[in-house]
């Protein structure tokens, strides 16, 4: 297992043991993560798994899928640390990764 933490918008933590083999939306919706609905169930076609990779992360998650900038534009959410948590796969070397949850999914 890895640890991931999720940040809501107000500040709680909620972290979990995350599966390796699954991404971080599966790992979330899984473990009851409050705040990812995850509407089209990991399609990259909704945006309603938004999070923010933590700053000291940004350069150990792998780049974003070709299925990511067009749905965080139609989103509206220009953040560069913005990822849809689908498409963000769990390995060992993701351990301890920290990503905040916006304040409303759309």
């Amino acid at each position: 297992m890895v640890q991931v933490t999720y940040i809501t918008s107000d500040g709680r933590a909620q972290p979990i043991d995350a599966r390796v083999g699954l991404s971080l939306m599966e790992n979330a919706v899984g473990n009851s993560v409050e705040g990812i609905d995850a509407v089209c169930g990991g399609n990259a076609y909704c945006g309603t798994c938004r999070v923010y990779v933590d700053p000291a992360w940004q350069d150990r998650v792998p780049g974003k899928t070709d299925l990511e900038d067009p749905m965080l534009e139609i989103a509206g959410d220009d953040d560069p640390a913005a990822r849809l948590s689908c498409q963000i796969m769990v390995t060992e070397a993701l351990d301890g990764l920290v990503v905040r949850l916006p304040s409303t999914q759309t």
